[in-house]
């Protein structure tokens, strides 16, 4: 099964921008992938530094489509909220959260892994923000933090790619993978049974 995921991740490497594509739909929906776009992003940055900024962008943008997803399933997902919560109290939650969400999901955007940013983007969903505050506050988180990977990956590039070959890493990545599988059935299990 380990190899299986050392292939895909191969293969989103190859793939370059279009796999970061891939990788952060995936990853900002309802699947489980642990620092899958972060390390991707990191090592196509740190092997070819004239295009971070696509690298960069391309991460963005796979990420939102994952968001447009997950938001666009948790809509579907309101009526449940309205028959287990008082409509005042889900009235106030909801103005609360159309009032704050924008900073909530800036800041959710900017934690690395493994924050959870997919209970954030559903909640909001759910609980009806624009989809253009939320849209713009991810944007803006996401893009921020890939730059900021972008960057490092530049400045640091050799040492991490000198780590890619590591024991430690690779138990790391079998890890994660494990990780991956199990939360991505979870996820999947908690949609399907709602």
């Amino acid at each position: 099964m380990a190899n299986f995921f050392r292939y895909l991740i191969r293969l989103a490497y190859r793939s370059g921008a279009s796999g970061l594509l891939v990788v952060g739909m995936l990853d900002s929906s309802f699947l489980v992938l642990p620092f899958g776009n972060d390390f991707l992003l990191m090592a196509l940055s740190a092997n070819h530094h004239t295009r971070v900024p696509l690298y960069v962008l391309m991460a963005t943008a796979g990420s939102l489509l994952g968001v447009l997803v997950t938001v666009r399933l948790s809509r579907k997902g309101r009526d449940v909220l309205h028959k287990k919560v008082k409509r005042r109290r889900l009235a106030y939650v909801e103005k609360q959260v159309k009032q704050h969400a924008g900073w909530a999901l800036v800041l959710a955007s900017l934690m690395p892994p493994p924050f959870p940013f997919t209970p954030f983007v559903a909640a909001a969903g759910a609980l009806n923000v624009p989809w253009r505050k939320l849209l713009l506050s991810v944007g803006a988180g996401r893009l921020l933090r890939f730059t900021i990977e972008g960057v490092l990956a530049v400045h640091y590039g050799r040492w991490i790619l000198s780590q890619a070959n590591s024991p430690a890493l690779h138990y790391f990545a079998v890890a994660m993978i494990v990780i991956a599988v199990v939360g991505s059935a979870w996820s999947i299990y908690t949609w399907v049974r709602h």
